[in-house]
């Protein structure tokens, strides 16, 4: 299916037409324009502002990965000891990409389906294995849940970890987001989740403290942060940068600011809990347990036990609805609604749950 008629993928989401307008021209070269300059730091402010930071904004040519690897390349090397605190797919992940470059990995695990409570057991953990790194996912996408960063922050602060990196890839634009309050150093970003722009940006920001050791580890890939250090200044980025990428996702940024941080935040937790009080009341079952936090931007179900997932999906699609499948062990057992972005719409959400509860009742 080349075109969605009722998205609720948790992304890439629904472009709205004035993002993908944005890039329907021709730019000058970014190479050689002070006028990209200028734009790249107008989109780095906006940025700063939805993250709450007053750290630098990196802005980057790809999708939200590389932000990830942009972050753990240009900051470790190997034998440096790296805290994996982990609830899902995404989180686990950090430790596969930390061992793939030499570090010495801890992970410390916790159920899919749960998000961090046990604060001792992360203490201890800390306490003991003294982490040059602490990584960990702010909104689990394919669990549907969300971790509080603050706990977290404030651990890293009284053992002296020199690095907390944060992925909040689902999370920016539609939860509230505190980096600088939150003592995150790296916090991860991409553009085709909440801010619903195309999947061609991601973007980090950097405090001072990850910038030193950046500049005492001097990364030199493709991936690596330090030339963006004074990209600025000079004009010259380490690649060709992407004009109408940028010009998109500095709309994305202005429409979320336009409507208000706080009420953009607020219109995602309304829409979550009607999602998951119409999946109650279909008798289906949430995946993430009793206690744990649910995410505002995407809600984890379990596929019906009379229904196997490719079933239902193409039951769904056979009336225009798409909803995310899952990976892993979750895989045929968990689906996702994405009501992230422009998909945070009550009347999308309405006529969805409509649908749904209209092929799981059919069964």
């Amino acid at each position: 299916m080349e075109k969605y008629l009722i998205p609720l993928v948790p992304g890439p989401v629904s472009v709205p037409r004035e993002i993908l307008n944005v890039a329907a021209q021709n730019f000058g070269s970014a190479d050689l324009e002070p006028e990209y300059v200028k734009l790249y730091l107008e989109t780095e402010a906006l940025l700063q502002q939805i993250m709450r930071t007053k750290n630098r904004v990196v802005i980057q040519t790809g999708e939200g990965m590389l932000g990830l690897w942009t972050a753990l390349k240009s900051t470790l090397l190997p034998g440096d000891r790296v805290l994996v605190l982990s609830t899902g797919l995404f989180g686990e992940g950090f430790a596969d990409m930390a061992k793939a470059i030499g570090c010495e990995t801890r992970l410390l695990a916790f159920g899919y389906d749960e998000t961090f409570r046990d604060f001792d057991a992360i203490e201890k953990a800390i306490r003991e294995f003294q982490p040059k790194m602490i990584t960990m996912v702010q909104n689990e996408t394919p669990s549907g849940t969300m971790n509080p960063v603050q706990e977290i922050g404030d651990l890293k602060v009284k053992y002296g970890v020199p690095l907390l990196c944060v992925d909040i890839v689902s999370g920016v634009g539609g939860t509230p987001i505190h980096v600088d309050d939150w003592h995150v150093d790296l916090a991860l970003g991409g553009s085709q989740k909440c801010l619903s722009a195309p999947a061609s940006m991601s973007f980090l920001a950097v405090s001072d403290q990850a910038w030193d050791i950046v500049k005492q580890v001097k990364y030199v890939g493709y991936e690596a942060l330090l030339p963006f250090l004074t990209a600025t200044e000079t004009a010259y980025f380490p690649y060709t940068p992407y004009w109408q990428g940028t010009a998109q996702l500095k709309r994305a940024c202005e429409l979320i600011l336009e409507e208000g941080l706080d009420s953009c935040i607020a219109r995602h937790e309304k829409v979550a809990k009607y999602c998951r009080d119409r999946i109650r009341k279909m008798d289906l079952k949430l995946y993430p347990v009793e206690g744990a936090i649910c995410s505002p931007t995407v809600t984890a179900v379990y596929v019906p036990s009379a229904l196997t997932w490719k079933q239902l999906d193409n039951d769904l699609r056979e009336q225009g609805m798409v909803v995310g499948g899952n990976y892993g062990c979750l895989a045929g057992k968990v689906f996702r609604i994405g009501h992230m972005g422009t998909q945070a719409n009550m009347n999308l959400l309405k006529e969805a749950m409509d649908i749904l509860e209209t092929v799981v009742h059919d069964i």
